[in-house]
């Protein structure tokens, strides 16, 4: 039999229906405090792009560098510092965030938010162009997680140096894999989604690395999604 496509009512409900159910969770599992809904407002206030992740997302950032007992995690691409608040709450006494950001402005705003929050002393926002700062970072690895949300069309370059950044047992995390399913499509129709789908081929063919993914709405990009990958020893 021939699928039937819903009418506009339905579609009108599911979308409601998602939408309080969204609220809800938010509401129960990551409520957000002064420090993050400033951060936001002050975000907004100095023109930065809507980008940063959903409470939900932040939340479990935080849950999952709590899971790998992370005491230094790297964040490339810092935006306002709204993800680097929930990554940065996760970690114990003497534990450190790094964050790379490209622009002046938004590391300057990350830094003001990320102080506001109480975590001036475990984070760290360094400025400049990503792919030149990560071979810096050597020497302070392994890095116990590592979340990159930065320009998408690099996205397999940091994969390529988040690997060597991080030990057996690390969590590599990734925003924007999905963008509406354009990463998905046999010619990805833009450099974002471009990198987006060889990020994916490179997490789900690379021997060290066990992943999975899973949709979320996004504000920009429609239907988008998030992946989280383990890695794993060689011989694994």
């Amino acid at each position: 039999m021939p699928s039937v496509l819903p009418d506009n009512e339905q579609l009108r409900r599911e979308a409601e229906t998602r939408a309080f159910v969204d609220h809800e969770l938010q509401q129960r599992f990551a409520p957000e405090d002064d420090a993050l809904r400033n951060s936001l407002l002050r975000a907004q206030g100095a023109g930065v792009p809507a980008g940063q992740i959903s409470p939900l997302q932040g939340k479990l950032l935080q849950v999952l560098a709590l899971t790998c007992g992370a005491r230094r995690i790297l964040e490339i691409g810092s935006m306002a510092g709204y993800s680097g608040i929930w990554l940065a709450r996760a970690l114990p006494a003497g534990g450190k965030l790094i964050s790379l950001e490209v622009n002046d402005k938004h590391a300057e705003l990350a830094r003001a938010n990320l102080a506001e929050a109480g975590l001036a002393e475990r984070a760290e926002v360094r400025v400049g162009s990503a792919l030149e700062l990560l071979p810096v970072l050597v020497s302070e690895a392994p890095f116990d997680l590592i979340f990159i949300d930065a320009d998408k069309r690099n996205n397999p370059q940091y994969l390529e140096w988040a690997l060597k950044l991080s030990r057996h047992g690390s969590l590599i995390v990734a925003d924007n894999i999905v963008r509406n399913g354009q990463a998905f499509q046999a010619s990805p129709p833009d450099e974002s989604a471009a990198g987006a789908a060889a990020y994916n081929r490179m997490i789900l063919e690379h021997p060290q690395l066990v992943s999975v993914a899973f949709p979320h709405d996004d504000v920009n990009n429609g239907i988008d999604g998030f992946s989280i990958s383990v890695v794993q020893s060689k011989d694994a």
